[in-house]
């Protein structure tokens, strides 16, 4: 048994199997399309893998038994880079969804192969693009097998909520909100579009900020100003206030001198 887990542990699972990752731009261009829309969907899950062209070994102590799907995702695994994907290291998890894109190159009994490699090692959902011939194929699992999609116009995956829609050049992925999957350029393009609104509604806030401020400190002269006018208005009552004592003060002392003037006979009325 230590004699057999030593084998074991020697074998070494290469991260390339020699091959090219796609045959020509245009199945580049789809296997890079979905693998990007799908990373992006899943941006707010950790606990989604999305893998582009990346080796798959299904089981420990065989590096024969492999292969590398164009584009495939792993529900309950953290994101991460990875040379290869080993199931055994990755809690025995297996790819539950995989894209194949075809290319002239690829033969039916290589198709075959692939079906019944990700049919025995468990994939539940199992899509098949042909962007020359804009043909769409997939299997869901079903009592234990791969079975086909009798209708796939308007399918709506089970695992990943995407929306596929034929059209008569071309295929269409929707994204669960009803968002299409984007190519590269597109992507981009929107990206800094929301960038820049971005930096419109954040200059936006700024100038609304700096004007608060401005109407904070016109509030603030104008409260300042109106202390100052209160100010003066008590002052003038004040000095008013004072002026009325000092007339009184003079009436009184002119009745006195009056009264004198009087009591001394040099009153003259």
């Amino acid at each position: 048994m230590v004699r057999e887990l030593s084998k074991s542990t020697d074998i070494i699972y290469p991260d390339s199997d020699g091959q090219p990752m796609a045959d020509n731009t245009k199945q580049f261009r789809w296997i890079v399309v979905i693998k990007e829309n799908l990373e992006l969907l899943f941006a707010d899950n950790p606990d989604v893998f999305v893998a582009g062209d990346l080796l798959w070994y299904p089981v420990e102590g065989n590096n024969r038994i492999r292969r590398a799907p164009d584009a495939m995702v792993v529900f309950g695994r953290p994101k991460g880079d990875r040379g290869s994907y080993k199931q055994w290291e990755e809690d025995h998890i297996a790819p539950q969804v995989v894209f194949e894109i075809l290319s002239p190159g690829n033969r039916v009994s290589e198709m075959i192969q692939k079906q019944a490699f990700y049919d025995y090692h468990g994939v539940e959902e199992y899509y098949v693009y042909d962007p020359d011939e804009v043909d769409l194929a997939g299997m869901i699992r079903g009592e234990g097998r791969l079975d086909p999609i009798e209708d796939i116009q308007g399918w709506v995956s089970p695992r990943l909520g995407i929306r596929f829609q034929l059209e008569e050049e071309t295929l269409k992925i929707f994204t669960p909100t009803g968002d299409p999957f984007l190519g590269f350029i597109e992507l981009d393009r929107r990206r800094q579009e929301a960038e820049a609104e971005r930096d419109r509604q954040r200059q936006r806030a700024e100038t609304a900020e700096e004007e608060h401020q401005r109407e904070r400190q016109r509030a603030e002269t104008a409260e300042a100003e109106h202390q100052r006018e209160r100010q003066r208005a008590e002052t003038a009552e004040a000095e008013r206030q004072r002026e009325r004592q000092r007339a009184e003060t003079a009436e009184a002392q002119l009745k006195a001198m009056e009264q004198r003037l009087r009591e001394l006979g040099l009153d003259e009325s």
